[in-house]
């Protein structure tokens, strides 16, 4: 088993909404998705196709890889899904998988929060 820390550089410019902005956070989605067809969801992504993630919200984070989104709703809030913070995700191969753990790290911190659980990937791909 492989794991791969993202570190503050690779997650360097990540914007997110907290608790108090929730619907915020789904002006946020319905922006970046607007124009887009929702396809089937999936159960893993490759890894090294998928950029950084923006955090949505406390649940959402979304993945780009070309003209590809891939929305990524966790199975429950994750309390440190939040702006500033560092997203740490354990890798089991090369994929991203439903199921995978990802912890936070707030900045200045050396302990990272609890663990979180990736779910499903909605692909939103633009019509042709």
């Amino acid at each position: 088993m492989s794991r791969i820390i993202l570190g503050a550089l690779a997650l360097a410019g990540l914007t997110a909404m907290g608790p108090a902005q929730d619907t915020s956070g789904d002006a946020d989605l319905a922006k970046a998705i607007e124009g887009r067809t929702a396809g089937a969801p999936l159960e893993c992504v490759s890894a090294s196709f998928v950029g950084t993630p923006q955090i949505i919200d406390r649940d959402t984070l979304l993945y780009r890889s070309g003209r590809t989104l891939y929305v990524n709703q966790l199975d429950a809030p994750c309390p440190g899904l939040e702006e500033g913070n560092t997203i740490i995700v354990e890798l089991h191969g090369s994929q991203l998988c439903k199921n995978d753990s990802i912890r936070t790290l707030d900045p200045g911190m050396t302990i990272p929060g609890p663990y979180c659980r990736l779910g499903k990937f909605t692909p939103y791909k633009k019509a042709k």
